[in-house]
This record gives C-alpha cells, sequence and structure tokens, in this order.
C-alpha cells in the first residue's frame, strides 16, 4: 500500500496543472521532435534524437511521479484554526538572537519548497513546529547545527 501524501489544496492544484502541462505539452512537442530527429536518418550519431529521447524519458517519469503522488494525496485543509501549528499552517518564528521574523508554510514533502517559504512537516524545522502553540520556544536540529526560536504566529 502505498504511504499517503500530504498536500494543500494549492499545492494539488499546482501539481495537476504540471501534470496537465506535461501530458497535453511537453509530450506532444517531444513526440514531434523525435519523430523529426528519425526523418533525418542515422539515428546513432543523430543528436537531435538522443536529446529528444532524454527528454521524452524525464517527462514520462515526471509524469508518473505526478501521478502516483495525486492519486496517494491527502488533501489537508487549513480549518482556519490558529491554537496550534498542523499542515496547512502559516508560521511566524524568530530565531533566538536575531531581530528578523521569519514565516513558512508547512505542507507535504511533495510540495516543500524553501525558497517559497514552503517547508515540509517532515523537515527538521517543519517537525519541530507541528504541534506546538503559539509563544512556544522550540528547537530544532539542522544540518547547521541546532537552532532555537520562538513561535509568533500561527495562521
Amino acid at each position: 500500500m502505498t504511504e499517503p501524501v500530504y498536500l494543500t489544496s494549492e499545492g494539488a492544484a499546482d501539481l495537476q496543472q504540471e501534470l496537465d502541462n506535461l501530458v497535453k505539452v511537453r509530450r506532444p512537442e517531444l513526440a514531434a521532435k523525435l519523430k523529426e530527429a528519425v526523418a533525418q536518418g542515422d539515428l546513432k550519431e543523430n543528436a537531435d534524437y538522443h536529446d529528444a529521447k532524454e527528454q521524452q524519458a524525464f517527462v514520462e517519469g515526471r509524469i508518473q511521479y505526478l501521478e502516483n503522488i495525486l492519486r496517494a494525496a491527502v488533501i489537508i485543509q487549513n480549518d482556519g484554526r490558529k491554537d496550534e501549528v498542523r499542515i496547512g499552517s502559516q508560521v511566524t518564528i524568530r530565531e533566538e538572537g536575531t531581530d528578523d521574523d521569519e514565516t513558512y508554510m508547512i505542507v507535504g514533502a511533495a510540495e516543500a519548497n524553501p525558497r517559497e517559504g514552503k517547508i515540509s512537516h517532515e523537515s527538521p524545522i517543519g517537525s519541530a513546529l507541528m504541534g506546538r502553540k503559539r509563544g512556544d520556544s522550540v528547537k530544532a536540529k539542522t544540518p547547521a547545527g541546532e537552532i532555537s526560536f520562538k513561535i509568533r504566529k500561527i495562521n
């Protein structure tokens, strides 16, 4: 049995949109590219053919990955409760010894993207935050060492 994959409704929509684009746009583009490359003749030394085959393999793998994630997805609805951190919560924290707040959205691993402020509930900081409340002091063991921070706000 497949492990559940936790996604916010926004994350599921983004993955579905990516899947639709791969199936309806990229797959046909690559099929046309392959057809052109085959028409050029000798496939052994045909760079266009080998490039298109590599891209096709990547696209097909990504399609399969996205289909599996969406099939196993458990959609997490943020019910608006702000009493504790859960998947779907937006959490503002301040690391000890700094004056800067950082805001993260806690998401499932499949939609984590730290550059966009989305961290997985399985990551060191995400797992340390799960179930905690506003005002709690929290420690997380990260690859860079242990950090301490305080939860300032939960949305």
